[in-house]
């Protein structure tokens, strides 16, 4: 068995949402008070990470997500998304002859019934890709009835832009003639939580499934605008009926065309697991519901794209090696140091161990509570590495990227000030035990909170995000800049550990790189 290169533990801290930028307007990193935070750039190696786009498998420009961060960070090198792999199978054609789509369709017109197209509207490309939709549209339309259910975003996106995406529906609808319609209208907020809250999943289950909701509209352009009367941004649109009821019944199809799982699953369980008791739900003798790509290992219902999981990961070489590790997250990002960290794997290796703190589910949104579990988290961390209880403990921070969704630059700057602190906490704990701790993010957001007329962002950015080396050993620097790929390849070795050659990524504390490698 490889020997440890030092006694204590590998602490890997994942800041998310947590960018880096020059531009202090708007940064509510640059406005926070972080004596520790910026006491650790001061004196620790740190360079900058790519976090976004091409770096991290997805397409040039388009901003990370906490599930492309944590798989890149997990896999130790540049992993294609699905993002990528379906927009791959458009260009080349293969997108409209899958055999699960074709199943979808001919499953529908032979019953005589509706294929119901369902998911988030927007081009932000973390959840989904408006292109999709329109792609399984063109694709139903020539043989059977289509009712789309949008679901609103207003998060990777500007909170109240939805009139552009459903202009661009209706326009598409339009060559559908009357077999397509707009059936339904809702906020990501009910149809998309992943925090078993499921009073709201409940919410867009009886709009999708019975078509009861609270609100009624004639047609989607009036929904949206009776939403905003309301002073619902995109967000947070209450599920609302459009014109004719068109809910789903027995002998349609479902496409759900998601792409990321975490947000897509509770819905998802709603309409296909036997048994399911979060709520009452309708019996469906014959209703085919596909989706994008797998939710879950344990899901059977049909899939367009298949799941890449990646082997050889980050934790699947410690487990490997005889190593412990800890995996250590608040319910919003649990998944992200587990799941996707592990590459796309559910199964729990040997000699792994899981801690979760559940999220406070009294509020509705994060802003009220920007200190989210982070003292909680802290905690635990801090006596783990005490107590020498595992060699390697993966833990994820989730304030700046939840606090910084809701677009409340004061709350953010608490929730910033709130990790300050942990931090302080962390660092002292890890050197006490002679350990190392690398802080590092997913992707940006908190440093990019307001546009330039002064208006919210809640969206993650394009921005790099850091990477600091803290310990005692002098040797630990320069770090050099490089992408996400490449911390597990820089962190390996410091477990005393060997890098695989199907690690991609480049250790970046090797002295004969360039100064920089951020493109």
């Amino acid at each position: 068995m490889p020997q440890r290169a030092r006694g204590g533990p590998l602490v890997l801290a994942i800041l998310d949402g947590w960018g880096h930028s020059d531009e202090r307007y708007g940064n509510a990193i640059a406005a926070a008070e972080l004596p520790n935070w910026r006491r650790l750039l001061d004196t620790y190696p740190h360079a900058l990470l790519a976090a976004s786009g091409e770096a991290v498998g997805l397409p040039t420009g388009v901003m990370g997500n906490s599930e492309v961060g944590h798989i890149n960070i997990g896999s130790g090198g540049v992993v294609p998304q699905g993002v990528v792999v379906i927009n791959e199978s458009l260009a080349d054609g293969s997108f409209a002859v899958s055999e699960t789509l074709r199943r979808t369709i001919a499953r529908a017109k032979a019953h005589a019934g509706t294929v119901h197209v369902m998911g988030l509207l927007s081009d932000g490309n973390v959840h989904s890709a408006i292109a999709h939709c329109f792609a399984l549209i063109d694709a139903a339309a020539p043989d059977v009835r289509i009712a789309v259910h949008p679901f609103g975003d207003g998060r990777d996106v500007p909170p109240s832009s939805m009139r552009g995406y459903l202009d661009a529906l209706e326009e598409r609808l339009e060559n559908v003639g009357q077999r397509g319609a707009v059936a339904t209208l809702m906020g990501r907020y009910y149809a998309m939580d992943r925090d078993r809250r499921w009073d709201r999943t409940e919410r867009a289950y009886r709009a999708l499934a019975e078509g009861r909701a609270d609100f009624t509209a004639p047609t989607a352009r009036e929904a949206l605008e009776a939403a905003y009367a309301r002073g619902e941004t995109d967000e947070f649109i209450v599920p609302t009926i459009v014109g004719e009821a068109r809910p789903i019944r027995n002998g349609d199809s479902v496409i759900f065309f998601n792409f990321r799982p975490d947000r897509a699953r509770q819905i998802t369980l709603a309409f296909t697991q036997p048994g399911f008791a979060a709520f009452p739900v309708l019996t469906y003798d014959d209703l085919f519901f596909a989706t994008m790509t797998r939710y879950e290992e344990d899901m059977t219902n049909p899939i367009l794209f298949g799941p890449r999981p990646q082997s050889g990961t980050f934790g699947e070489i410690v487990a490997a090696a005889g190593l412990r590790q800890l995996r250590l997250a608040e319910t919003e990002k649990y998944a992200h140091v587990t799941y996707f960290f592990n590459g796309g794997r559910e199964t729990v290796f040997e000699r792994e161990d899981r801690i979760l703190i559940p999220s406070d589910r009294k509020v509705a949104t994060y802003d009220r509570a920007p200190e989210m579990q982070a003292e909680e988290i802290t905690t635990a961390a801090c006596e783990d590495v005490r107590d020498g209880l595992h060699d390697l403990i993966v833990m994820n921070y989730a304030n700046a990227d939840m606090v910084g969704h809701t677009g409340v630059m004061d709350a953010t700057i608490s929730s910033l000030e709130t990790l300050d602190v942990a931090l302080g906490r962390l660092e002292h704990a890890v050197l006490e035990a002679d350990g190392v701790l690398a802080i590092t993010a997913d992707h940006g957001n908190a440093e990019a909170k307001l546009d330039k007329d002064g208006k919210p962002l809640t969206a993650h950015t394009t921005n790099p995000v850091p990477f600091i080396l803290v310990s005692r050993e002098p040797h630990l620097g320069p770090l050099h800049d490089g992408k996400l790929g490449d911390v597990a390849p820089t962190l390996l070795p410091l477990l005393g550990l060997d890098v695989p050659a199907a690690m991609t990524g480049t250790n970046l504390l090797d002295s004969t790189l360039p100064e920089t490698l951020l493109a």
